[in-house]
């Protein structure tokens, strides 16, 4: 049942929605769960102003738009149920309601936002220039960046910590990896197998001046390397994300994350076994089946050698179709390889790259 002070605090909601004082909403401190924020904003849309609630989880952000009518019940169900702590901003005063008080402060801000419903988001990278000028391929390297620098925190690395892109290609994704680590003295390796490329990374390399960054020539699967802290490969394609995975458990890489490519190993080997068979008949929803069950399979082996992995979509789908992401954080504690074997059994799967 909602306190006094959390209906309070809907009731101003309420009054700032109606007159137009309504900057921000904040909610924070979870009582348990995987949102670890909430973050609410005015914007108008073709059906009226709606309350734009951004759900902060752990590696991904969620949208909702809640019509303002709803917002002030939506609020009474969430705190103090779901958060213990909560901030209404307006043009009047900031209310803050914690263990239950509710305090006034001073506004923050005196003059209402911006009600348009897509904002730029600020880039973890801000405006470098050695970003893709493509719109989509930066987003994607910004994203990815986006991720690894929140899984990162979760490390628990050295002061100097050494990280392998592998696959690199032109090194947009292994730059933007350095300039995140790049107060910690990171070592940051780009692994590419055309020379041409390689040479022109280290150049601009040079050009910057980025200290313990390098490029270097060579395969996944064979390239020598110091002992790795973490590992990661954006779109590697065919087997080269396996081989990037396999190179990371190999090496005990603390911190793994891919998004995969190819999926052309499983494909050929994929059974109909029933009661999937007359679905599976079609060849696209057969082609769709095989990346899923090859990047299953890829989810399971990181288990089985003693990783905690997530999947996630790390950007939308009309920037890249390959928008999954496959991140692993080093526990030490192996998971049971029978799953990996039970799954392979259903599908008819002989081989497996990462077996």
């Amino acid at each position: 049942m909602p306190s006094q002070s959390s209906n309070s605090l809907a009731d101003k909601l309420a009054a700032s929605l109606a007159d137009g004082s309504f900057v921000r909403l904040v909610l924070s401190h979870p009582a348990g769960g995987d949102v670890e924020k909430i973050i609410g904003r005015l914007v108008a849309l073709k059906t009226g102003p709606h309350l734009s609630l951004t759900y902060r989880h752990p590696t991904r952000d969620v949208t909702q738009n809640l019509p303002v009518a709803a917002a002030p019940a939506w609020l009474r169900e969430q705190v103090p149920r779901q958060f213990r702590s909560a901030l209404l901003g307006t043009t009047r005063a900031d209310w803050q309601l914690h263990a239950d008080r509710l305090i006034r402060h001073k506004p923050a801000i005196t003059e209402p936002p911006a009600r348009n419903h897509d904002r730029v988001r600020p880039s973890v990278l801000g405006n470098a220039t050695w970003l893709p000028a493509d719109a989509d391929k930066r987003r994607q390297i910004d994203r990815y960046a986006e991720i690894f620098s929140h899984l990162a925190q979760a490390c628990s690395w050295p002061e100097r910590p050494v990280i392998a892109d592998m696959g690199c290609g032109k090194g947009y994704l292994t730059f933007a990896v350095w300039h995140l680590l790049r107060d910690r003295g990171a070592r940051v390796i780009g692994v590419e197998q055309r020379p041409e490329l390689v040479a022109a990374a280290n150049r601009l390399a040079r050009q910057i001046g980025a200290t313990g960054l390098e490029f270097v020539t060579g395969t996944i699967a064979s390239v020598e390397l110091p002992a790795l802290h973490g590992l990661i490969a954006l779109h590697a394609c065919d087997t080269a994300t396996d081989d990037a995975l396999r190179r990371g458990i190999e090496m005990k890489a603390q911190l793994i994350i891919v998004a995969p490519c190819c999926h052309k190993e499983i494909r050929p080997q994929l059974g109909q076994p029933e009661p999937l068979a007359p679905v599976l008949a079609h060849g696209l929803m057969a082609e769709r089946m095989a990346e899923w069950v090859t990047d299953g399979l890829r989810a399971l082996a990181l288990e089985t050698a003693g990783y905690r992995v997530k999947m996630i979509e790390f950007v939308a789908s009309e920037h890249t179709p390959k928008n999954l992401m496959i991140a692993a954080i080093r526990t030490g504690r192996p998971g049971p390889r029978e799953r990996v074997e039970a799954l392979k059994k259903f599908f008819g799967i002989q081989h497996h790259a990462l077996d």
